[in-house]
């Protein structure tokens, strides 16, 4: 077995390890190998064991994948203007409108649609009742997982009312969207198209199961959002940036680059400093100053009762007039 070491705080479970081999830093190699339990443990010394880890463990995972032959399966049904190369993967089920380009070697396993227009690159996986709609574009070597719909209709609706009454009225969403290449894709994730402009996800993104992302959102590169985050629409999200679980973000907000939101957090204001960490329940503010609300909060039912007592030492040490 080979595991690795991260993080200090895990160095006796590193000990501890019935691993063969771990993947440690210099700094974590010097401390291991001071003990007695260390000598029956091969060690790899990398400068991240994390990335040094993940990259070993995706040659692994090669070694053992299932391969998809080359084929259309006679359950599919492809429109004859689409242009499909013979190394594809086309499983049972799956329907091609018009029109759709693919790249090499992409498999599209079983009852997937791609909508007319649909442009999909190289080397991509779609998994099973995935819906793509029409004139959006995938770049190679993206991955959406089960469930997933791309290029929906926006949230778009003008209201028309008067006292009388009146009615939504439907805005048509005419943009796309444009996935960049080495995208991962959650299952049940929507990314809606836009109104007008294109939705934009940038290369190197990973988005995680449930997430919501709404007509003409932006985001840049290698972001990564966890599941049942929501962005509201029109929204920039910058490169490089970390978005936790179950954030959500109001309308039109410009999100600098490397910015990090803690899962929960409400994010209602642009956020323009590069590296910002912002953290809350209630609407967010820098990560520091939410730590020192966070423990004056903790104490308020005290800090309310010296409140009253001293108001109450207070009017009784007052001469009330004749």
């Amino acid at each position: 077995e080979i595991s690795f070491l991260s993080n200090p705080l895990y160095r006796q479970q590193a000990l501890d390890s019935g691993a063969g081999a771990l993947i440690v830093s210099e700094t974590d190699l010097k401390f291991l190998q001071g003990h007695a339990q260390s000598a029956k443990t091969s060690y790899l010394v990398s400068k991240n064991p994390y990335a040094s880890f993940a990259k070993m463990a995706q040659w692994f995972a090669k070694q053992s994948a299932s391969i998809y032959p080359p084929g259309i399966s006679p359950m599919a049904v492809v429109d004859k203007t689409a242009k499909i190369p013979a190394s594809c993967h086309i499983g049972p089920f799956v329907q091609i409108g018009p029109g759709v380009s693919l790249g090499e070697r992409t498999v599209l396993l079983g009852q997937i649609s791609i909508g007319e227009g649909a442009s999909l690159g190289d080397d991509c996986l779609i998994y099973p009742n995935v819906t793509i709609y029409h004139d959006c574009v995938i770049g190679d070597r993206c991955i959406v997982h089960s469930g997933a719909v791309i290029g929906a209709d926006g949230f778009g609706f003008a209201p028309d009312f008067s006292s009388q009454g009146g009615q939504w009225l439907k805005i048509p969403q005419t943009g796309g969207v444009r996935i960049g290449q080495d995208v991962e894709v959650g299952a049940c994730t929507t990314i809606d198209r836009g109104a007008m402009a294109n939705t934009m996800i940038g290369d190197g993104c990973k988005i995680d199961n449930q997430v919501q992302i709404a007509h003409n959102v932006v985001i840049g590169i290698h972001t990564v959002i966890a599941g049942c985050a929501a962005i509201a629409g029109s929204t920039t999200i910058g490169n490089y940036c970390v978005i936790g679980g179950n954030a959500n973000f109001a309308g039109h907000l410009q999100i600098a680059d490397r910015t990090t939101v803690s899962g929960g957090t409400p994010v209602i204001r642009s956020i323009t400093e590069p590296g910002t960490h912002i953290t809350g329940v209630f609407p967010s503010m820098p990560h520091s100053a939410w730590e020192r609300n966070a423990a004056i909060l903790r104490g308020l039912d005290k800090i309310r009762e010296r409140i009253r007592d001293l108001e109450s030492k207070s009017s009784d040490s007052v001469t009330k007039p004749d």
